[in-house]
């Protein structure tokens, strides 16, 4: 069966937020909806409201072409493998050599925002993969340069409850800090009114915080105290390492830091709203809805 469009990592946290507004918020037909993950089995609750569901393993070209030959816009959730360095880039070329064969006509993907020559030690794959659409011949795409989740905020939320401190290396540096809730909605959206045109889109919340600012929020939601220490990169670095963290795992998060004290995660955009035509959720109204586990932390 063909259908309209398919959403890739179905089975991720974005991924069923895609599909919940493609079906709820844009009121997308069940069957005009492919659902596809590497394990399809765990979506039988989408199958029974006529998702159609597809295998897909970005290691397996033959699933991928086999999957996306029954779409017309495919939307590609970037994969996680922080645990391979350079993988994911090659997941990704794969991928859109897959969308290509199969002659999809729009290909949508998750990118980050500004991956060029940024310090982010993932960022170039993302920069990698939009060069590969943008030099490929499907006809048209549309790249999401999405923002930090709300949600990446309880990794770090976590440690600073329990000790009292967050131990920072990005300065007076912002983040305009989106839900992925929203992000879902995002993508859902611009599945539905792909055409034939080539964009970018950087979605965004409406405010930009600091570690100080997002500290502060979370102390008063907790009920405990968090001081913000800043120290140098590396002591970042091995602070992690000291944690727990294999190294090369530690210098990636420690680059996140770096970003945002460079500024390349604080420039906010209308892009959301023009995509969607409602304001993004607000990070403080999240970050006190968040307050019993924040307290269950902070205990």
């Amino acid at each position: 069966m063909t259908a309209k469009y398919l959403v890739t990592g179905a089975t991720g946290q974005l991924g069923q937020r895609v599909i919940h507004h493609l079906l709820e918020t844009s009121g997308v037909k069940p069957g005009d909806i492919i659902a596809a993950s590497r394990k399809p089995e765990k979506l039988a609750a989408l199958a029974e409201k006529g998702v159609q569901l597809r295998q897909v393993d970005f290691d397996d070209v033959a699933s991928m072409e086999a999957a996306f030959a029954e779409a017309n816009n495919v939307l590609i959730i970037s994969t996680d493998t922080l645990d391979r360095p350079g993988h994911r880039l090659v997941q990704h070329r794969a991928a859109i050599a897959a969308a290509e064969k199969a002659g999809v006509k729009h290909l949508l993907y998750t990118s980050m925002p500004e991956p060029v020559n940024s310090p982010l030690l993932f960022a170039p794959d993302h920069e990698g993969t939009e060069a590969a659409i943008q030099a490929s011949a499907i006809p048209a795409w549309t790249i999401l340069r999405n923002n930090w989740y709300f949600e990446n905020v309880m990794m770090s939320a976590g440690p600073a409850l329990a000790s009292g401190h967050w131990y920072s290396a990005a300065g007076d540096g912002k983040i305009a800090h989106i839900s992925r809730d929203d992000l879902g909605r995002a993508a859902a959206a611009a599945l539905v009114v792909a055409g034939n045109d080539k964009k970018v889109y950087t979605l965004t919340g409406a405010v930009a915080h600091s570690h100080r600012d997002i500290a502060a929020l979370l102390a008063k939601s907790a009920g405990k105290a968090i001081t913000v220490v800043d120290v140098p990169l590396e002591g970042l670095v091995q602070g992690m390492v000291g944690a727990g963290l294999p190294e090369p795992v530690a210098r990636v998060y420690a680059s996140i830091d770096t970003m945002i004290g460079q500024g390349g995660l604080s420039r906010i955009t209308g892009d959301f709203k023009a995509l969607t035509g409602v304001e993004p959720q607000v990070f403080e109204n999240w970050v006190e809805s968040q307050a019993p586990a924040l307290k269950a932390m902070a205990a």
